[in-house]
C-alpha cells in the first residue's frame, strides 16, 4: 500500500476519485487538520474562567467511580 497527498484543482477530479472509493481501489481519509476539526467540533465550550485543580480532582474521581475498570 501506498500513500500519496493529492491536491484537487477541479470537481470533476473528485467526482473520479469518489468513483475509484466506491470500486474499492482507494480509499480516501480526512487529514491530521480535518480530524482534529472534528473532534474538536464534539467537546464543549470550556469556560473563560480557569478551572481549579480542585475542580479537576473532582471530575476524576466522578468518572472513576463511574467506570470500575480504572
Amino acid at each position: 500500500m501506498e500513500t500519496i497527498v493529492v491536491e484537487i484543482r477541479n470537481p470533476k477530479a473528485k467526482r473520479l476519485l469518489e468513483e475509484l472509493v466506491e470500486r474499492e481501489w482507494i480509499a480516501l481519509r480526512p487529514t491530521p487538520q480535518q480530524r482534529w476539526q472534528a473532534l474538536s467540533a464534539q467537546l464543549p465550550d470550556v469556560p473563560d474562567e480557569e478551572i481549579s485543580e480542585d475542580e479537576i480532582l473532582a471530575e476524576v474521581r466522578a468518572v472513576r467511580q463511574t467506570n470500575p475498570h480504572n
